[in-house]
């Protein structure tokens, strides 16, 4: 039975020292016990690792490549998704495995236990589905294999181009199916998951109000007892779609015709009204938040604030992955409304530091995103843990709250030293236990697609 013995660790009732984990044959916490002696797997400091809460595992070969202006007087989130669909041509099974496999070894290098896959990329490139309908998906899940994340696949449905109910253009035609096509596919899903460890979840994801009809919609929630994830409210163009088509604005429709509650993960919501903001937050919810994406595209500004001022709950993830980092993602989350409102320590709270409250907030609500029993050091729970490095030089000397600050705002990712999955340790001293092969792997398919965009 592995063990963990930490100098200090986060528990879920505070600090502790001298803390002793066993974690059990399956991946889950036994026991924690504090004040134990020392064993020989000592650690510095023990954190819960958070899960990332939505990826787009296949853009991440895209990184760096859709910078320059285009033709279009003011670029935008439409102009970057045109180049996203010339990518797409190019993109084959193997390619989506060893990207998907590179974007998670990052992601646990980060910090992140976990990975949410909003996996929409499901056929060929003309759009016609493959042999088994699930390939795309199955190529996810033995990326997860060969990473050891712990995985929460979101296979997608993707109906139209717009709330009209346009077929599907060029760059759509790989993602698009019928609910009746997507049952047979999410079936296929669940049977290339269940090749993964026990931890492993599948779930839904209608795209968006843009791009299913409300039956769809109705049809996709009802396929799945596990996380229901949708984007939602993330651009200006897509909120007057919606109020055009159905007479209403995008969370305000969906509140009205679905049952949304603490099952329900809904993307980005950069653009919510204050009242909207409220509302959404009541439901249990969790929204998820993608702040280096989105400031990337031009999304918006969460209105992070008010939402926990109302006891929103909310994790963060990765989306396009320009840029996988735990920190970065928390960090500029917080810069954010500061930009916004002229102040400091906008997300703090009387008990908490601002980096506690950013980390808590993230462990609550990835773990809750990703149907995962997991986000605290009890038992019971999956072991889904990170440590850091206290000889870091911005750690060096400092305890308690002041410790996960300065990890967010100041030393970074390059803290982290140890990554455990459900009790699977598959960071060692920084790196990830399987970085070379996964790297080799993404280097060919990179080659080959890097003149795409």
């Amino acid at each position: 039975m592995p063990r963990i013995w930490a100098n200090r660790a986060l528990l879920p009732g505070g600090w502790a020292e001298r803390v002793l984990v066993d974690i059990d044959d399956s991946g889950r916490i036994a026991t924690v016990t504090p004040d134990a002696p020392p064993t020989d797997a000592r650690q510095a400091i023990l954190l819960p690792a958070p899960a990332n809460l939505h990826s787009h595992a296949f853009q991440r070969a895209m990184a760096g490549l859709t910078e320059a202006r285009g033709p279009d007087p003011t670029d935008s989130f439409w102009t970057w998704r045109r180049l996203m669909f010339r990518f797409l041509d190019r993109l084959t099974p193997e390619d989506v495995e060893a990207i998907a496999a590179f974007v998670q070894m990052e992601m646990l290098e980060a910090g992140f236990a976990a990975s949410v896959e909003f996996h929409y990329l499901h056929h060929t490139p003309d759009g016609t589905p493959h042999a088994d309908p699930a390939e795309m998906s199955a190529r996810i899940a033995a990326a997860a294999e060969t990473s050891g994340i712990g995985l929460t696949l979101l296979p997608v449905l993707y109906q139209y181009g717009g709330c009209d109910r346009r077929p599907l253009g060029h760059g759509q035609i790989r993602f698009g199916n019928d609910p009746d096509r997507f049952a047979r596919l999410l079936a296929g899903a669940g049977r290339a998951l269940a090749a993964l460890p026990a931890d492993a979840r599948l779930g839904v994801a209608p795209h968006s109000l843009r791009a299913v009809s409300p039956e769809g919609l109705a049809a996709a929630a009802d396929l799945s007892d596990g996380p229901i994830h949708m984007h939602l409210a993330e651009q200006t163009a897509e909120v007057a779609e919606v109020e055009a088509a159905f007479g209403a604005r995008p969370v305000g429709w969906l509140l009205d015709n679905a049952a949304v509650d603490a099952g329900w993960c809904l993307i980005h919501c950069t653009q919510m009204t204050p009242d909207e903001t409220l509302a959404l937050a009541a439901t249990g919810a969790v929204a998820g938040l993608c702040p280096i994406t989105e400031a990337s595209l031009g999304d918006g500004i969460f209105d992070g604030v008010r939402w926990l001022g109302a006891g929103g709950r909310f994790g963060v993830g990765s989306d396009s992955n320009i840029r996988i980092s735990l920190t970065e993602e928390l960090r500029t989350l917080e810069y954010s409304q500061r930009l916004r409102d002229g102040s400091r320590a906008a997300l703090a709270r009387p008990d908490a530091s601002t980096g506690r409250a950013l980390l808590a907030g993230a462990l609550t609500g990835g773990t809750q995103a990703a149907g995962r029993a997991s986000g605290a050091i009890a038992p019971g729970m999956w072991a889904d843990l990170l440590t850091l490095d206290a000889d870091d030089p911005d750690l060096a000397g400092l305890s308690g709250d002041r410790l996960l600050d300065a990890w967010i705002f100041a030393a970074g990712d390059a803290a982290v030293r140890e990554v455990w999955s459900a009790g699977r340790r598959m960071v060692r001293d920084g790196h990830h236990v399987s970085r070379e092969a996964i790297i080799a792997r993404y280097r060919t398919s990179c080659a080959r697609l890097r003149d795409a965009v």
